[in-house]
C-alpha cells in the first residue's frame, strides 16, 4: 500500500501548487478546499484501483482512461447543452417535413418534397399540418382539423363566401384561442372552417402571418419572426 500513498501525496502536493500558482486569480478558501477534496478522493480512488490491478497494470490504466472519457462526454454534454438542443432541432426540422427550428424568437422551417411548405402547427393545443398559403386572406382549417382543435363544428353556420381550387364554397368564420409554430404563439387568431368535403389541407393564411414581426423565404428556407 506505500505506492498508493505516495500517489496520494503527490496528488495533493500537486493541488497545494496549485493554491500557490493561482492565490492572486481569486480562488478563495472555500474553494481551494473543494478543490483539494475532489483531488484526494480522485487520488485515492485512483490509488485503490492501481492496487486491485497492481498485477494488471495495463488494464487497469485502460478502465480508468474509459471512465475519464464517459466524465469528460458528460460534462461537455451538460456544458453544451443549449447549444446541442439547438443543433437536434435544426437536424430534426431537415429530416421531418414541417417541423419548425426555433431561433431566438424566430422559426425556420425546410420546403418538402412537393416544393411547399408543409408547416407543423399546434391549434388550441391540437397538431394540425398546414401548407403555407400567401394567397388566402385568413387561416382555413378543413373540417377534420377544426373537429380535432376541439372547435363547435356542429354550431358554426358557413355564410362566408370563399374562393377555393375547386370554385366556390361557403366557410365559417371562427376565433382560434390559439395557434402556435414553434416558439411563435399568436392568439385570438381570425380563421374559418371549409365545410366537410372542400378543402383537403389546411391552410396558413394571412391572418396569422400580418401578426408576425416579419417573414419570408430565403432560397428552401422559410423564416417567420414573432415579437419578443
Amino acid at each position: 500500500m506505500r505506492r498508493p500513498l505516495v500517489v496520494l501525496l503527490i496528488g495533493l502536493g500537486l493541488a497545494l501548487i496549485l493554491l500557490v500558482v493561482h492565490r492572486d486569480e481569486g480562488i478563495s478558501t472555500n474553494d481551494f478546499a473543494s478543490l483539494v477534496y475532489k483531488t484526494a478522493l480522485v487520488v485515492f480512488i485512483g490509488a485503490g484501483v492501481l492496487a486491485m490491478f497492481r498485477d494488471r497494470f495495463s488494464k487497469a490504466l485502460e478502465t480508468a482512461l474509459f471512465w475519464v472519457v464517459i466524465a469528460l462526454a458528460l460534462v461537455l454534454t451538460y456544458t453544451y447543452r443549449f447549444e446541442l438542443r439547438d443543433i437536434s432541432d435544426r437536424v430534426l426540422a431537415e429530416l421531418i417535413p414541417g417541423r419548425a427550428a426555433n431561433r431566438a424568437h424566430a422559426v425556420e422551417i425546410a420546403r418538402g418534397n412537393t416544393g411547399e411548405f408543409q408547416i407543423a402547427t399546434q391549434v388550441n393545443g391540437a397538431r394540425v399540418p398546414m401548407v403555407l398559403d400567401t394567397g388566402a386572406s385568413t387561416v382555413v382549417l378543413t373540417n377534420d382539423a377544426a373537429k380535432a382543435a376541439g372547435l363547435p363544428i356542429e354550431m358554426v353556420k358557413y355564410t362566408v363566401s370563399v374562393e377555393t381550387a375547386n370554385g366556390h364554397a361557403l366557410a365559417a368564420s371562427v376565433t382560434l384561442d390559439r395557434l402556435a409554430i414553434g416558439g411563435i404563439v399568436e392568439r385570438s387568431v381570425p380563421a374559418l372552417i371549409a365545410q366537410p368535403g372542400q378543402l383537403k389541407r389546411s391552410l396558413l393564411g394571412m391572418s396569422f402571418l400580418n401578426r408576425l414581426e416579419g417573414w419570408e423565404v430565403r432560397g428552401d428556407k422559410l423564416v417567420m419572426r414573432g415579437y419578443p
